[in-house]
């Protein structure tokens, strides 16, 4: 199964530090780096390491960080046939701060991710059409994402949205088109705007989205695991116990893995296992694509 992730590109610039400075106070950081980034090339490079067959369908600014971004693509042999250079505009970039106990704080610059739209998707309708599995998210405009659940319904792709960042605009009747719903515990409170401060009300928030109409609603909890919610069952998986070293781009590895081993195998309780697994493994490591795992890397891990 051809997996095809419509979204979003970044550069990640990535401070570490002990803490968050308060507001008025400067403080010295402990690590820097720059990396690629962007929830949607997050999703598609952790699936293509793990052996996946991905296309990535994204927009990339004219400058040196769009060159990079393709550069990465290319890297981790990802088709990129639908890789769109948006011209006079900068690449995408977050700006994310971590502290020493592994919590991430992240500011975006959408920059070239705005400038896909939903007529791109009409015209990759060939290459699109051959894929079993669409991934979205919400860092590009949802009339894009919105074209591209339509595509998929009208040509019988499965299709997984990832809310994320958490949008109280996006159309309900929009997500129950889509087989997967997989938001985290905060962009389900927001989502909802109900608290999510243990399991049972994670639980009770996602069972008011599949009273509405969702599928397969499958929650993220970070350390307390992944939650899948359908209107027949309510399954907790759990996660390893790790020392988190950097959560930032764990939402992603799990998301990647989960669509790399759906595709092949069609179990969701399994291919949540796997991915809880996957997305444990990289928080144990700094970055976000710099901590995925290949498929060698983390078979060792699980026999570890």
């Amino acid at each position: 199964m051809k997996i095809a992730v419509i979204g979003s590109t970044m550069m990640d610039i990535v401070s570490y530090m002990d803490r968050m400075p308060e507001g008025g106070e400067t403080r010295r950081v402990e690590g820097f780096h720059i990396a690629s980034g962007g929830k949607g090339a997050n999703q598609a490079i952790a699936a293509a390491k793990l052996g996946a067959d991905v296309v990535m369908m994204t927009a990339v600014g004219d400058d040196m960080f769009g060159e990079q971004s393709r550069k990465n693509f290319q890297n981790h042999h990802i088709d990129m046939s639908l890789v769109k250079t948006a011209k006079d505009t900068s690449n995408g970039i977050a700006t994310i701060v971590v502290e020493r106990s592994g919590q991430n704080r992240i500011l975006i610059n959408p920059g070239a991710n705005e400038k896909l739209t939903p007529a791109d998707i009409e015209k990759a309708g060939a290459e699109l059409a051959a894929c079993g599995l669409f991934v979205l998210q919400l860092e590009v405009p949802l009339e894009t994402v919105y074209a591209a659940i339509r595509f998929a319904k009208k040509h019988g792709i499965k299709v997984l949205l990832n809310p994320a960042p958490a949008s109280r605009e996006l159309s309900l009747d929009m997500a129950c088109q889509c087989d997967f719903f997989v938001p985290n515990e905060t962009e389900l409170s927001i989502l909802v705007n109900k608290p999510v401060n243990t399991v049972a009300q994670v639980q009770e928030a996602a069972k008011s989205l599949v009273a509405q109409g969702l599928t397969n609603v499958i929650v993220t909890m970070g350390s307390r695991g992944s939650l899948l919610v359908t209107a027949e069952e309510t399954q907790l998986v759990p996660s390893l116990k790790v020392d988190a070293v950097d959560s930032t781009g764990a939402g992603d590895a799990f998301i990647g893995c989960f669509v790399d081993t759906y595709a092949r195998t069609q179990d969701v309780l399994g291919s949540m296992q796997r991915a809880s697994q996957y997305a444990a493994l990289s928080v144990t490591r700094k970055g976000t694509q710099n901590s995925y795992a290949d498929a060698r890397e983390f078979a060792a891990f699980l026999d570890a």
